[in-house]
């Protein structure tokens, strides 16, 4: 079993711009399941490692760190980008599916 994961995060769909998915991001895998307090509700768990995310400019550096400490890892590749070219005026053709 792996215990950490490495990948490049995705952008929220709140957000417009691709800022926040440019750093490689290293994150533990959860330890220990997550339960409910009894008194207040509050979900906690007694697994401190997944409060902890790493974040790295390339990912030979999130790998070279996971290899330093003796981690095991699973590297998630980003899915390629697909630009679709658009034009206002497709919106207004004959053949566009209605």
């Amino acid at each position: 079993m792996t215990d950490v994961r490495i990948y490049k995060p995705t952008k929220t769909a709140t957000q417009s711009g691709r800022r926040n998915t440019r750093a490689w991001v290293l994150e533990y895998e959860p330890g220990a399941r997550k339960e409910t307090d009894p008194l207040m509700g509050w979900v906690g768990s007694a697994d401190t490692k997944g409060q902890v995310r790493l974040k790295f400019q390339s990912k030979e550096e999130a790998v070279a760190f996971a290899r330093k400490n003796g981690i095991t890892y699973h590297l998630q590749e980003p899915k390629p980008r697909r630009i679709r070219p658009k034009n206002y005026a497709d919106n207004f053709g004959f053949h566009r599916p209605f």
